[in-house]
């Protein structure tokens, strides 16, 4: 999209489809079962990091490989057409993780395609979006995505000390009960 108008992606010029601005993907299959869910973003402000740029990279090679209209959004052409699975993508971030993970406190072996998704997740967290927006946004049906979250992430815990300190001033509502440590004990007696 360009603005608020849709663009064709396969018949479109390409200096319209170089100039969206939003670009929204439909899923066929999802792990929630889910099929035919669209879902959007818009440009992430990066130049080497948008997720924008990056679809009208795989649509602009795809219509140059002259990709038909069924041909998978994953696929590459290179003499012939390949797919990019779920393996070849494991075994990338591995290599990656493998030449820039030390620096970072990561081994190869604790990167997996798998680990977009809770990255992604914690990204969110630490940018403060709230946890029903995550699970929104990940389709996530249940409070599942909660085992994707780190809690000792520094950006999440940075400020908890001082939040506690600066806000940890109340009173509390007169003739309510006084909460307890296992909340099953009743009011405390003064």
């Amino acid at each position: 999209m360009v603005g608020c108008r849709r663009l064709l992606h396969r018949t479109c010029p390409l200096h319209e489809l170089h100039a969206a601005t939003f670009a929204c993907l439909e899923f066929t299959t999802q792990k929630n079962g889910v099929r035919g869910e669209m879902i959007g973003l818009g440009r992430s402000g990066n130049a080497a990091f948008c997720p924008v740029a990056a679809l009208i990279n795989r649509v602009v090679h795809l219509r140059q490989a002259g990709a038909t209209p069924v041909t998978p959004l994953y696929s590459y052409h290179h003499l012939c057409w390949f797919s990019v699975t779920s393996t070849v993508l494991t075994t990338s971030l591995r290599q990656s993780a493998a030449t820039i993970g030390p620096t970072l406190g990561l081994s190869p072996g604790d990167i997996s395609i798998r680990s977009l998704r809770s990255s992604g997740a914690m990204a969110l967290l630490c940018g403060n979006v709230d946890t029903d927006r995550i699970c929104l946004l990940g389709r996530w049906r249940s409070d599942k995505m909660l085992r994707y979250l780190h809690v000792q992430a520094f950006p999440v815990v940075a400020n908890i000390a001082s939040t506690m300190l600066q806000h940890g001033n109340f009173t509390l509502i007169p003739n309510n009960p006084h909460p307890t440590p296992r909340g099953d004990q009743g009011p405390v007696v003064h």
